[in-house]
């Protein structure tokens, strides 16, 4: 098997809430792949997690919009005009176009245009995260520079995209990875060879984290000056579910003494707003965006974690957020909502509490119950963290994934020991 050199498709990089694929193409790296990360966009975020700073790939930035650089896209296009595949390329985003007729297909074609221009000769394979744009992009630009290519995909892309257009990218690809079983079954109904689509989760990389459990003051929420300290990681947007989970807080009993911690990019004021009507504004600590380091840090001081995920009308959801299994790795007991694949880590009453979405009566007993039994919360961490290091190893995906991309013996950095940790290079 031919080592793949990758031109590695991504919507945004780097971007904080996207630790996992900066997780993988650091594996990615340590395995001796050769790539680099083509971005559709330049990075919004003002902080950065340390793992970006160890990954040392070549970034290509396509142009967002065609007017901020058309003699790019011009000179791309009178190159890319000569290459094999351009009519096929042409003809395909043709017929898209019909079926979506907006500027953000446009755009699309624009952008892959540059990237089979610019794309280097020694890469032999395209992989794009995320199924909607960047894999239009992948598609489009490997059909022009007659390249395989391969896709990872995730949650919105699936749930918000049109079944044509996955069922034609499926056709098109050599194979999909995706990080929960629900989103196997249901990309396993579009494609004509459901052997393409392939289970493979994200994983944690344990060395990153403590590798014993902090030791948790028993608070039960009885004494106000030892409030019980929940925390929630998330995007202020409405799959998270944050309008559900404080008009949960809302409806806890007046002598439960509690705080909430939210860490996490978005507009905060209409949720401080709420807060604020509901009469909780000051048990609420809004920290903003964070990096890996911080985010673990409050894992380790806090008491719970929570997160009240939910399906938004136009589909998009959660899958298997990562923030979860980071909590449950540090021995956080979890309350969630019972939707995509939270349940494939959270087993109601053993590792955590699971509840329906946009229900904070239940959300608020769970929490309740949780709140004032320390010694619950202590069992369902120490679960959640032994069920995170059997089940839930970036190691074992990461293996299977430089598989895929030609390796067969991996590095010592990437091999790991049994138990999934893996060992960091000695330069940090």
């Amino acid at each position: 098997m031919t080592r793949d050199s990758l031109a590695i498709v991504v919507k945004g990089y780097p971007r904080l809430s996207e630790t996992f694929i900066a997780q993988e193409i650091l594996g990615i790296q340590q395995a001796g792949i050769p790539y680099r990360i083509v971005s559709l966009r330049h990075p919004t975020d003002k902080k950065r997690h340390p793992i970006n700073d160890r990954i040392t790939g070549d970034v290509d930035y396509l142009p967002e919009y065609v007017y901020q650089e058309p003699m790019r896209v011009l000179r791309a296009w009178l190159k890319a005009r000569k290459l094999p595949g351009y009519r096929r390329a042409v003809n395909i985003w043709w017929q898209d176009y019909h079926r979506d007729r907006t500027s953000n297909r446009a755009r699309r074609f624009a952008q892959a245009l540059v990237m089979a221009a610019e794309l280097p000769d020694d890469i032999t394979r395209i992989y794009a995260h995320f199924l909607h744009t960047p894999a239009s992009v992948a598609r489009y630009c490997a059909i022009m520079r007659g390249l395989p290519w391969a896709c990872s995909a995730h949650a919105k892309d699936i749930y918000t995209s049109e079944d044509w257009d996955m069922r034609e990218k499926l056709r098109d690809m050599d194979w999909l990875v995706t990080c929960t079983k629900a989103n196997v079954e249901y990309l396993r109904q579009l494609a004509e060879t459901p052997d393409k689509v392939n289970l493979l989760y994200h994983g944690l990389d344990f060395s990153r984290f403590p590798e014993d459990l902090p030791q948790r003051e028993m608070c039960d929420g009885r004494d106000g000056t030892k409030p019980v300290t929940i925390l929630s990681v998330g995007r202020l947007v409405g799959k998270k579910g944050y309008d559900d989970l404080l008009r949960a807080l809302a409806k806890l009993p007046a002598d439960l003494h509690w705080r909430f911690v939210h860490i996490g990019g978005g507009n905060d004021g209409k949720y401080k707003q709420l807060a604020s009507e509901l009469g909780i504004a000051d048990k609420c600590d809004w920290r903003g965006p964070r990096d890996q380091k911080e985010v673990i840090a409050a894992c380790q001081t806090s008491d719970l974690f929570v997160l009240a995920s939910r399906i938004e009308q136009d589909g998009d959801r959660d899958g298997l957020p990562n923030v979860l299994m980071e909590a449950q790795l540090c021995g956080l007991a979890a309350v969630s909502t019972s939707i995509s694949a939270i349940p494939e880590l959270l087993v109601d009453g053993v590792n955590g509490k699971l509840v329906p979405e946009r229900n904070p009566d239940e959300l608020a007993k769970a929490l309740e119950l949780v709140i004032s039994d320390p010694a619950l919360r202590v069992e369902m961490g120490r679960k959640g963290n032994e069920i995170v290091r059997r089940d839930f190893s970036f190691y074992r995906g990461m293996k299977e994934l430089a598989h895929r991309f030609g390796v067969e013996d991996q590095p010592d950095q990437v091999r790991g020991r049994q138990d999934g940790i893996i060992t960091q290079p000695a330069a940090q």
